[in-house]
């Protein structure tokens, strides 16, 4: 059986490539995926995932994960890890990540359950294009579930 860290290291791989269909694989049916600074905007389940995740990262020329800090305790994951966002207008800038997952059965395959990105936005505010948050309010957001009750 595939073990817990490797679920959350395939997960960040695939998110890595922006292969978005492996990204899917990786969640459960209703996976909730939040973003901290913002719970309101969150999304449940991988097709609502994969759209609140591309809208941030399929406009990048260049995404990247690099890995940190994995700590497990059988079902609950905290990783450390951090991203390089790259602007198609050459903007250029690290964010730092603590994400906690919880991974469990679902069927015989474990499945992350939940998704929860702990991050600075004033990190990204810094280095992004004004237009990147332009774009991001006219986006599609058909995905939208609001976790604050949840978190």
């Amino acid at each position: 059986m595939i073990s817990v860290d490797d679920v959350v290291l395939g997960l960040w791989q695939a998110l890595s490539r922006r292969d978005w269909e492996a990204v899917k694989t990786f969640l459960s049916d209703d996976c909730l995926y939040v973003d901290m600074p913002v719970p309101a905007l969150s999304a449940r389940g991988p097709e609502d995932i994969v759209k609140r995740l591309k809208m941030g990262l399929e406009p990048l020329a260049g995404y990247e994960n690099h890995d940190g800090v994995l700590v497990s305790n059988g079902s609950d994951v905290l990783y450390e890890h951090s991203e390089t966002w790259t602007f198609a207008t050459g903007e250029q800038g690290v964010l730092r990540f603590v994400t906690v997952h919880k991974v469990a059965l679902q069927g015989a395959e474990p499945k992350i359950t939940v998704w929860k990105d702990y991050w600075d936005m004033n990190s990204l505010v810094a280095f992004a294009p004004p237009n990147h948050f332009e774009n991001l309010a006219t986006a599609d957001t058909s995905w939208v579930f609001d976790a604050s009750a949840l978190v």
